[in-house]
């Protein structure tokens, strides 16, 4: 790597700490995007699994991170996996390139950080494109990048 990459990707990444749309974009380089709730964990787990519910989306899976690792005496703050889907739509990925199932079903990541901010993260679906080179579902990853948002959007802070 040139110094003049580094030194591109330093200051890109002090952006996008600092930048308010920090918490709305995904880094190119981990695809993951963060949505700051305005609410606290329970309450924001809770709202994005009736969101889910209500768009009729099926809901497999809860997983308290943080009691898993109290279980192993490990301290970890608030942390809560959140797995859901629509097999019609997640599953044509799949059909597109069968390691794409390393990202499906959706998972959304509702943690609190050491401030006791609270934000829900995903993996954006166009990193997911990349990651997994399909090309030939750009208007079914568009629909689940529109899907997700509006969970998130239940819970976001203005």
């Amino acid at each position: 790597m040139t110094l003049r990459t580094t030194l591109t990707r330093i200051a890109l990444a002090a952006l996008l700490t600092t930048s308010p749309l920090a918490s709305a974009r995904a880094d190119e380089h981990d695809g993951i995007i963060k949505v700051k709730s305005a609410y606290p964990l329970a309450e924001t787990v809770a709202r994005i699994k009736k969101d889910i519910a209500d768009k009729g989306i099926r809901f497999f899976l809860e997983i308290d991170q943080a009691q898993l690792a109290a279980d192993a005496k490990i301290i970890l703050r608030p942390s809560t996996l959140l797995v859901s889907g629509n097999p019609s739509l997640g599953t044509q990925f799949i059909t597109a390139n069968p390691l794409a199932g390393l990202d499906w079903p959706v998972r959304l990541l509702v943690i609190q950080d050491e401030s006791g901010t609270v934000w829900a993260a995903y993996t954006d679906f166009a990193w997911i494109a990349r990651r997994h080179r399909i090309t030939n579902r750009d208007a079914q990853f568009k629909m689940a990048n529109e899907v997700v948002t509006s969970i998130t959007a239940s819970v976001k802070a203005h």
